[in-house]
């Protein structure tokens, strides 16, 4: 069956008004139109509808019946063909999954968080850990947002580059390295590193810089993120390049100091990702702006204090 919605709205109408001329005034069209509308809703129900008694119509029985049902269901189809492009953030809820960077959770996400619940409680938020690879959530639908240094190549996802970040190489304190306050290439490459890689990669753009100067480093472990990285290096001579930002508020706390790298290398990005069909959504370009934001300030703000105090000494 072929249903054209307009007799949906004319079949409100004229149980609203009771009449052929009254409905097609709140319609706006001619009484011939409505008429005819008329026609084909009792065609298509197999019912009256409306009848003549006198000088006006009275409804029928199946008409009394759905009178309820078909303005609600009006009221559905305009919401769905027209949605309403307000967001009430004190009644909203939803929950958002988020694929993050660890090290951007710890960073961004207690700020992230704060703001949610400040303008709407009942929002809740799923931060998951990433995967050793690529993986189609946002494409899916299972993620909302990803966070990462990554640019998605796929042409359906969003991404939006919100930061960037210096690289340092992260030594404790008391490192033989530290002294100085900086170092050299030669001794940057001497040194025993822990690479960070959520895939394990021993090699990277850090080894393919230092080749171009004759000069290679040794990576005795990998970690999957800064955090555990930061742990081999506390407690040893080991030494650990990361993004500056995601770094900052462990040194203080860890007994470690940041040193510049002593090469040539961009700034970490970091990606903000969405899937298109997200576009229009406003709850979720309401979350993408606060998201922003949260990335945004660590990646801009000072190096803690603390940290320069211990490349002094």
């Amino acid at each position: 069956m072929q249903l054209d919605l307009n007799l949906l709205a004319a079949l409100d109408a004229l149980l609203e008004e009771g009449s052929v001329a009254g409905a097609a005034d709140r319609l706006h069209v001619t009484a011939p139109a409505m008429s005819r509308s008329l026609g084909r809703i009792r065609r298509t129900t197999g019912d009256q509808i409306l009848v003549r008694t006198g000088r006006t119509m009275t409804p029928t029985p199946y008409a009394l019946a759905v009178r309820e049902q078909v303005h609600a269901l009006l009221q559905q189809v305009r919401g769905v063909l027209a949605p309403s492009r307000e967001l009430d953030l004190a009644t909203l809820e939803r929950t958002f999954t988020l694929r993050w960077h660890d090290s951007l959770v710890a960073l961004a996400g207690p700020a992230l968080l704060a703001a949610v619940r400040e303008q709407a409680p009942g929002v809740r938020l799923r931060f998951i850990a990433e995967s050793s690879g690529d993986t189609p959530g946002l494409r899916r639908g299972e993620v909302d947002l990803e966070a990462n240094a990554n640019l998605p190549t796929a042409a359906d996802v969003r991404a939006e580059r919100v930061a960037e970040t210096a690289q340092v190489v992260v030594l404790r304190a008391g490192h033989p390295l530290s002294a100085g306050g900086t170092m050299t290439v030669e001794e940057y490459a001497a040194a025993d590193h822990v690479a960070v890689s959520r895939r394990g990669n021993l090699a990277g753009v850090i080894d393919e810089a230092l080749a171009e100067l004759g000069l290679a480093r040794r990576v005795v472990a990998t970690a999957p993120g800064e955090a555990a990285a930061l742990e081999f290096v506390r407690g040893s001579d080991l030494v650990v390049t990361a993004p500056e930002s995601t770094t900052r508020h462990a040194l203080a706390d860890l007994g470690l100091v940041a040193l510049p790298l002593p090469l040539d290398l961009p700034p970490a990005p970091v990606f903000l990702s969405w899937h298109q069909r997200y576009d229009t959504d406003r709850a979720h370009a309401w979350l993408r702006d606060l998201a922003r934001a949260a990335l945004t300030a660590p990646a801009t703000g000072p190096t803690p204090a603390p940290a320069a105090k211990a490349r002094a000494s």
